[in-house]
Parts: C-alpha cells; structure tokens; sequence
C-alpha cells in the first residue's frame, strides 16, 4: 500500500483528502506544519507528500527545499506535491524551482488530486 503524507494546518481539507485517498487504498499519515513533516520524514517512509503552502512554524515552500537537500537520496527525491490557495501568489515556476512535482490549487479538486497522487506513485 502507497503511503501519503499530508501537512495541512486545516482540519476541514485534511480529513477530506485523507477520506478521499483512503478509499483509493492509500495509506495516509497527516501533520499540520513543515516541521512535523521533517520529523516524520526522519524516521519513516512516504511514498509521496501533499504540502500545504501556508502552515505555521514552517511553511510548505521551506519544507520543500529542506527536503531537497536531505543527505538521504530516496527522501530528498520524494515527490511533492503543493495545496496552495495562492495567497502568495507564487507561480508554477515558483513552484518547480522550489522543488516541487506539481501544484495543487484550493479549493481542491478530489478528482485532480486522485489522478495527480497516483501519476506520481505508480
């Protein structure tokens, strides 16, 4: 079974991402910021990462290149991918430079982000 990581600071998307990839037999992990990302990173295996961009303590676009440059080659290439409401309005290529596999705009589209997570597990 695929494992997801998702860090997302609001409850409402969280468990409705995690009900929505459960059903397609993803086993999910959730956190609320970057830093507890880094935690479970250390220790643990994802197959994938959903990361939200604005999060308390460490935001998605900090975490992202914090994982990029992790001495562990398998980890620093985990594929990411951005929730983003776009406050900051950071563009697609804002996105790939800060090592991101692909962006993810709320309010989240649930088909989109089945076909996206799959695309990048499989």
């Amino acid at each position: 079974m695929k494992r997801v990581l998702i860090a997302e600071d609001s409850s409402v998307i969280q468990n409705l991402a995690k009900k929505i990839l459960e059903f397609q037999n993803f086993e999910i992990t959730a956190v609320k910021n970057g830093e507890q990302v880094m935690q479970l990173l250390d220790k643990e295996d994802f197959d994938i990462l959903l990361l939200d961009i604005n999060m308390p303590i460490m935001d998605g676009m900090e975490c992202v290149k914090a994982i990029r440059e992790l001495s562990d080659k398998s980890k620093a290439n985990l594929p990411v991918v951005a929730i983003t409401g776009n406050a900051k309005n950071y563009s697609e290529t804002d996105f790939k430079e800060a090592g991101f596999n692909d962006a993810l705009m709320k309010p989240l589209n649930f088909d989109k982000l089945v076909e996206v997570v799959k695309g990048l597990t499989e």
